[in-house]
């Protein structure tokens, strides 16, 4: 479970990095359309693993008794 944790917190780290070589002006058209496809293919993966570990959040609340189950909003 940790390592999950990890892979998103290191996805979201390299995310924050693409948009900060993004902002600098001084980067290449080409860099910048590479760096953009690899900031979409990260985002897309980290909202997927965010939604399965929702889904999972909520079977263990639907497997807990006594709790009540909410829907995140999302």
């Amino acid at each position: 479970m940790e390592k999950k944790s990890l892979k998103i917190e290191s996805a979201l780290a390299r995310l924050e990095e693409i948009v900060r070589q993004l902002e600098n002006e001084q980067i290449s058209l080409e860099e910048s359309l590479e760096l953009f496809e690899e900031g979409v293919k990260l985002a897309d993966s980290i909202q997927k693993k965010l939604s399965e570990a929702q889904l999972r959040v909520k079977k263990v609340l639907e497997e807990a008794e006594g709790f009540k189950i909410e829907d995140f909003g999302g």
